[in-house]
Parts: structure tokens; sequence; C-alpha cells
């Protein structure tokens, strides 16, 4: 980066400006940046750039300090004014443009690299290689996910590249169950921001903050306030670390492009007495607001995304404790674009799984009977989608289906006594009987042939459990949804070892294949990156305007018909992860059709062939060729 210490600069800025072109085009590319101006890219070349420069600026071979920023103090302040040249040692600093060795020949003559790179050209495919056997001789998950971090940071099309080619392999190091380590050490392995974070200092400016992001076209916004990160609690403003994992799947998985992904971490202060106490944490260092204070920060965030972005921009929550996570969906689901991944995306994949695992074990939803435990964001929002599917494919109330599955939470099942003292979003789950206290009591009495585990608590399918429900289940079906690994229910051995062989298990994070009396099980993985990133691309290529309940099941049903004769032989109730892209295409064009079906599309005229509009719309991490 050329910093202009000299009265000249204004003058050459001025001129840049006027000149404004697309930067890449035939001439050399110059960028200029002042102020709060989001910079233009201009064409020139060298001899220009220095007949602008003041000779003083050269003196004794280096730069002459004119505006004293060797010799200030704090109280003496410098502007931080900078003239960057989008060519030569800056274009290796740009993440977005930057391609490291596989510059050719001809670029490297053309941006000013000769020199700065060794003089070997490789393919992107060698240098995809080279980092996967890099990151392999890495023992410990984090510092994987942290070796993907700088990567991401230096060559963002080689990151999205490898993490598409080797999907299976690094999926779990860049989400789930690596992430959750990732959101606990945050501040510790913190660099470079990798978002936007609002906090309570910013209320009255959230406008001013989305202002400051470089990119306006911006098409999907995670966004968490970090209190329940997977079941790890909270974790306050570390936990962007889940917005930025999930977004990065959202460009791997789905094919947006990074640029209209934003990922953004609301600061409300934590609880958590170990993070305010660490020197090292990055957030607020204060108790979190509730009540009013809590709920007039987010309704101006809100306001405020959709006077940036528009009405088309799709806001995801993640990860928001149970009493804001519905509050928040009802509120807003109305008014703008959003979608609860904690709430929907879990209930759509799950709901996916269990259309899939009827061929194994025979009927149809309505002629199972299902038991959560857990009753929050994840168990409620699964069983509802479940009651739903049901009312559609028997023409019967959803009441009447609900009556079907139970839920137990921290004090027993969820029965009509306990109405009074129960919050709003498990009332409809309220069913007469008598209390039952503990979930392997509730077993026995309501004898499930599917059993669901949302509770964030590990170990809680016990092995008294798991036998008792494959007493009366020849395929009992067992899913330890809760994340990350630590947290799981149960583990996929003890699933198959407990039942002998007989259990469809599906778990939150990935479990290895488990060998038992000569047959090898490959557990499944109900991980929501099946549904979120199709389901998002979706409602971006037909313009969506809303979420409504339709879209979800359509987006399981989708998934339901990617699931093979051949995986269902294996066990499996969900396709491979190395096809996603493929089955987020199909996602995306099940999704856009149930858009335009219910006249919430905006982008008109539909296309003829959805599959393939969606296909065309991905993004693609293979390397551009310069001019």
């Amino acid at each position: 980066m050329i910093s202009l210490f000299s009265s000249s600069s204004s003058k050459f800025l001025r001129r840049a400006a006027a000149a404004g072109v697309q930067c890449g085009g035939r001439r050399r590319g110059v960028l200029a940046r002042g102020g709060r101006e989001k910079g233009k890219a201009v064409m020139d070349n060298t001899r220009e750039v220095e007949a602008y420069m003041d000779p003083k600026a050269t003196v004794g071979g280096g730069v002459e300090d004119a505006y004293g920023e060797d010799r200030a103090t704090e109280e003496q302040l410098v502007t931080p004014w900078t003239f960057s040249v989008a060519s030569g040692y800056n274009l290796l600093r740009d993440p977005h443009h930057n391609k490291g060795l596989a510059f050719t020949e001809k670029e490297r003559d053309a941006h000013y690299l000769r020199g700065l790179l060794p003089p070997i050209v490789v393919s992107q495919e060698l240098q995809e290689r080279k980092l996967m056997s890099s990151l392999r001789q890495y023992k410990v998950p984090l510092q994987r996910y942290v070796a993907m971090v700088d990567l991401q940071e230096r060559n963002e099309r080689l990151f999205f590249k490898l993490l598409i080619d080797n999907v299976e392999e690094l999926l779990p190091v860049v989400y789930t169950p690596t992430v959750g380590e990732a959101c606990q050490k945050y501040g510790s392995i913190f660099r470079r921001p990798q978002g936007l974070y609002i906090s309570l200092k910013e209320k009255g400016k959230i406008l001013e903050v989305l202002k400051n992001w470089p990119v306006w076209s911006v098409q999907v916004i995670v966004v968490t306030d970090g209190e329940r990160i997977l079941g790890l609690g909270d974790l306050g403003c570390q936990g962007m670390g889940i917005p930025v994992g999930k977004l990065a799947l959202y460009t791997a998985l789905g094919g947006l492009r990074p640029s209209a992904c934003l990922p953004i971490t609301i600061d409300v202060g934590t609880n958590n007495e170990q993070l305010l106490n660490d020197e090292f944490y990055i957030g607020l260092r204060q108790r979190r607001a509730r009540g009013q204070e809590y709920d007039d920060l987010l309704h101006e965030f809100m306001c405020a995304v959709k006077q940036q972005y528009g009405e088309k921009v799709l806001v995801q929550f993640e990860d928001f404790a149970n009493h804001n996570a519905f509050d928040l969906l009802t509120r807003y689901s109305k008014t703008h674009l959003v979608f609860n991944d904690d709430i929907q995306g879990t209930a759509s994949v799950v709901l996916a799984g269990l259309v899939a695992v009827l061929k194994l074990v025979g009927g149809t939803l309505a002629d199972h009977r299902y038991l959560f435990l857990g009753a929050g964001e994840a168990g409620t929002g699964i069983a509802e989608l479940i009651a739903l599917e049901m009312s559609r494919q028997t023409g019967t109330p959803i009441e009447q289906n609900r009556e079907k599955i139970w839920l137990v939470d921290s004090k027993g099942l969820i029965v009509s006594s306990r109405l009074e003292s129960l919050q709003h979003f498990k009332k409809p789950w309220a069913h007469d009987h008598e209390p039952v206290n503990n979930l392997l009591d509730a077993v026995q009495v309501i004898k499930p042939s599917v059993l669901i585990g949302t509770s964030g608590a590990g170990k809680t399918f016990t092995q008294d459990v798991v036998e008792t429900m494959a007493s009366f289940n020849e395929k009992p079906v067992i899913l330890a949804l809760s994340n990350p690994t630590s947290q799981s229910e149960c583990t996929a051995e003890e699933a198959y070892t407990w039942t002998k062989g007989r259990a469809i298990f599906a778990s939150g994070s990935p479990f290895d294949p488990v060998e038992y009396e000569g047959k090898t099980f490959v557990p499944g993985q109900a991980n929501n990156a099946y549904i979120f990133p199709g389901l998002g691309l979706g409602l971006v290529i037909s313009g969506a305007i809303r979420v409504h309940d339709e879209m979800l099941l359509a987006a399981s049903e989708a998934l339901a018909q990617q699931v093979t004769q051949e995986n269902l032989d294996k066990g499996l109730i969900y396709p491979p992860f190395k096809s996603i892209r493929k089955i987020s295409a199909h996602i995306a064009a099940n999704v856009a059709a149930k858009v335009y079906e219910l006249g919430l599309a905006t982008r008109l005229p539909r296309p003829e062939n959805l599959v393939k509009y969606a296909e065309s719309c991905m993004y693609t991490p293979a390397y551009r060729c310069y001019r």
C-alpha cells in the first residue's frame, strides 16, 4: 500500500475519481479510498501516479513523515488517509482476488507481480492438494479450524474450492463440532473481523454501522446474540463463529456469492462469568440486557436491515435463547424475510429423515409415535413440522396429529396438568396423561417408535432407555441431535450395540462407522447444512419476500427424494454430503417452485427449469483470469 502524505494527494484523488472506470480493464487498476467513500476503481499507469507524488516523498530512499505519524503521541492525532494500488503487493493481500502462485506469467507482468512471487506457476488443483496435505498433519481439530480461517483471509476462492471438494472431511472442521470449541476460544484466536459486531454502544446508530460494511448488495444475513451457542450455552460476543461458519456453508454448499453474505453478532452482554473474567474476551463486559432495552435494539436492527438492504434480504436468526427466538420469529415473520434455523431448519432436516426412514420401517408418518427429550426451539419446531406434514398428508386437523407427539423437558413429560406453568411454545404439547418424571418411564408408557433428542444434554439416552426402545420396536429410530459431539444424547456405537444392530440412528454431529458382529453400520447425520443453504438459494433466486411453512415442507420433500435405495441399504436416512451441491440445487428448485405457487416471488417470469436455473446461479470458486 502506498501512502501519499503530500498536498498533491487530494489532487490525484479528484482526478482518479473523475476517471472512475471498473477495475480489471486493459490498463492498470487504481483503487482510491478516502473518508467514508466506498472507493472507485480507475485505470491509470504508474508514470501518472508518480507525476502526482510530491518529490519530497522519496527523500532518503523512504517517505517523508509529513503527518508526523512516527512522532505522534496519543494526544497528537493522525488521520489514516491511504491510497492503494489494485495491483502488485496489494493484490497479493486481497483475499477476494489473490491467487498466490497460480498467477500466470501474463498476469504477473500486467499486475506488477514480478519478483513478489517465486518463479513457479502452479494450478489451483496443486494448491488444493498441498493444503489438504498440510491440514491432515494437524492432529488437533482447532488447529485445522484456525488454518482454514487463515486461508479464507488470504485466498477466498481457494478456501471455498477446498471446502467444496472435500466437504465430508472439512465440514466438521469449519462447522460442528469444531466450531463450538472455536467459539469458546474465539477471543484467543481472533485475528481479523469477519462480520459486523453491533453492541449496545451502537444503539441509535445501527444504520450507520451497516453502512460501514463494504458490500451493499447483501442477500443473506446470519445473526446471533450468542446466548445459546449449540449445546454450550451463553458465549456472548464469541458466538460470532456460528454466523461465520453458517455463511461459509451458504457459499460452499448452496452457491451464494461470498460477497452477498454478512455475519452479524448482536452484543448485549453475557451472563457467562468465566467470559466476563477472561482477559481475552472480546465482547461487552456486562450482564445481558433484557426486556425493553433488548427489544428496542433488535427492533432498530431489523428496521435498519430492511432500510439498508431492502425487502428481499434473508435474515437467519441463529442460536438465540428460547425466550427470544420464538418471539423474534413471530414478531418479524410477517414484515421481513426471516428464518430461524434452530426452530425451522432443524425441523425440516429431521422431517426429511423421517420421511426417508418410512421406507425402512413402513407405514406413514401418522402411523408412528414420537417422543422427544427436549422441548426448546429444536424440539417444538420439529414436532410442529411433523404434525403439519401429517395434516397435509391425511387432511386431518393439526391438533389431532399433535396428540401422536410427546415431549419430555427437565421436569418430565409435558402433560395437561402442567399447563399453567408451561412456556407458551410448550402448551400445544400438553396432552392428557398422568405425570411422568423421567425419560425412561416416558419411553415405557408412551412406547414410541421414534425417539428424538434435542436436549443439549449428553449421555441422556442411557442403556436402559435404548434397550427399552428396542424391546417393542423391531427397528427403533433413534435420533441423537444435540451438538457438539460431547452433548450428543448417545453415541452411534452405543445405539447399535444396545439394540444389537437393529437401530436406525442419526446424530447432529458426525460419528465414524461402527463395526458390530462383523457388520459395518454407517450412522447418518441430521445436519442442518442439508437444508438451509438450499432453502436460502431458493428464496434468493425466486426473490421471495416471506418464508412460509410450506416452503420448509418443500425443502424436506426435496431432501428426502435424494435418499437412494443404496443409502437405505446401508441404514442411511440422508444422502452423502459429497453430492450436497446437487442436493441444494434440487432443494432450491423445490422451494422456489413453492414461492412462485404462493405468489410470493418477485423475480419474474418464472424460469422453465428451476433446477438448471438454480445450478446456473451457484457460485463456483475456480480462479478468474485477470487482464
